[in-house]
C-alpha cells in the first residue's frame, strides 16, 4: 500500500458513514435473534418492536461500503499510523483488527440470515461486541491523540488531505 500526505473526501466520508451504520444496527439488533428463530421455523414473525430487514440490509451495506473503503485504502494509500515504535505498530495492528471485524461482523450475520447457519448467530454477536470494544478503543485513542498528545492526528478524518 502506498503511503499518501492524508485521507481522501472519499475515504473520510466512508469512515464515517460506515461507523454511523455500525453503531446503528449495533444498536437495532434487539429481537433478531427471534427473527432468525421465526425465520428458520417458518413461523410468524413475532412483535420485535424493530423490522428484521433494516437491520439485515444496514449491515449488507456496511459490507459493500467496508469492500469500497478497502479497495480505496488499497488503490489510493493511506496516511502512515501516527507515532513511532510501540504506538505505531500498535496503531496498524489495531487498524487491521478494526478491518477484519468490519468484514467479519457483516458475514456471519450474512451466513446466518441468508444461509439459515443458527451457529454463526452466536459468533456474529460475539464479534458484533468484539467490534464495539475494538472500534471504541480506536475513538478512544483519536481523542488521546486530539487532547493529550496534540498532534492533530484527528484532522486527517475531518479534513481531506490533512496530516
Amino acid at each position: 500500500m502506498k503511503l499518501r500526505q492524508g485521507y481522501s473526501g472519499a475515504q473520510i466520508s466512508l469512515h464515517w458513514i460506515i461507523a454511523v451504520l455500525i453503531l446503528f444496527n449495533y444498536i437495532y439488533s434487539d429481537g433478531m435473534g427471534r427473527a432468525l428463530d421465526a425465520r428458520l421455523e417458518n413461523t410468524p414473525l413475532p412483535q420485535l418492536g424493530i423490522n428484521p430487514a433494516i437491520h439485515v440490509w444496514v449491515g449488507v451495506a456496511v459490507l459493500l461500503l467496508c469492500a469500497l473503503r478497502l479497495g480505496l485504502r488499497l488503490g489510493g494509500g493511506a496516511p502512515a499510523p501516527g507515532g513511532s515504535g510501540l504506538m505505531q505498530s500498535a496503531a496498524a495492528w489495531g487498524h487491521r483488527l478494526l478491518y477484519a471485524l468490519m468484514f467479519l461482523v457483516p458475514l456471519a450475520g450474512a451466513i446466518t440470515w441468508f444461509g439459515g447457519v443458527e451457529a454463526t448467530g452466536d459468533l456474529h454477536a460475539v464479534l458484533a461486541n468484539a467490534l464495539l470494544v475494538v472500534a471504541g478503543g480506536h475513538a478512544l485513542v483519536a481523542i488521546y491523540h486530539q487532547f493529550v498528545i496534540r498532534d492533530g492526528l484527528l484532522a486527517r478524518m475531518t479534513r481531506p488531505g490533512s496530516m
